[in-house]
């Protein structure tokens, strides 16, 4: 067993191509195609995203600790757990009435707590991989770190500002991975930082919806 699965993980880490000079590996580009349709089923609200997250996470927290980027690594495993969470939260979650999650609005005091949080969260992250890890990036490394975490929050919730969110995370992220040279996952960030614009808009779209709604079947 030992044998066949680091003959796997060596397939895997095989570069398939090498842009700019730097490899591309069929694990990043099986991590990058599952995390492309996570999105998707994000932004449509439907269920299917958070086991794609899982399987996703799983692929990323193997290739970034190859890469030595051990704090997105680390938080590929708080998703895992959080994907399980907010999976559930949206087959069985309910919003303060006790109804159903439905898409809706922080507003800017809930907002401004999480970037509070976030924000006090950054420096802890960064000394702790400072001084816990070899990492050569450990403030570019946990600002996006944090910022997912929160941004994953949001989104269990269906808050609509999981997608500025996640704009934010995701162009962080682009310089990041560009100083680590994994290319495929720079084009697959801008894409996100694309695709969050888009959830923003469809979603933005959903939080009126209520509103517009009779009042017998409006949802918060």
């Amino acid at each position: 067993m030992n044998s066949l699965l680091a003959a796997l993980s060596d397939a895997l880490l095989q570069p398939l191509a090498a842009p700019g000079g730097s490899p591309i590996t069929g694990l990043e580009l099986a991590a990058c195609v599952l995390s492309v349709w996570m999105v998707v089923c994000n932004a449509r609200v439907n269920p299917l995203g958070w086991p794609l997250a899982i399987a996703s996470s799983a692929l990323y927290a193997w290739l970034f600790a190859h890469s030595k980027l051990y704090g997105e690594a680390a938080l590929q495993g708080v998703f895992i757990a959080a994907a399980l969470w907010g999976w559930w939260q949206w087959l069985r979650g309910t919003g303060d009435d006790g109804a159903p999650l439905a898409v809706r609005r922080l507003g800017r005091g809930g907002l401004l707590k999480v970037a509070l949080a976030t924000l006090a969260a950054w420096p802890l992250l960064a000394l702790l991989l400072s001084h816990a890890t070899d990492s050569d990036v450990p403030w570019l490394d946990a600002l996006p770190t944090v910022g997912s975490l929160a941004g994953t929050w949001l989104l269990a919730r269906k808050w609509l500002e999981n997608w500025p969110a996640w704009v934010i995370v995701n162009l962080v992220s682009i310089g990041l991975f560009a100083v680590k040279g994994l290319w495929l996952t720079v084009g697959l960030y801008a894409l996100f930082t694309a695709m969050a614009l888009w959830g923003w808009k469809a979603w933005a779209a959903l939080a009126r919806a209520p509103a517009a709604a009779p009042a017998s079947t409006a949802r918060p």
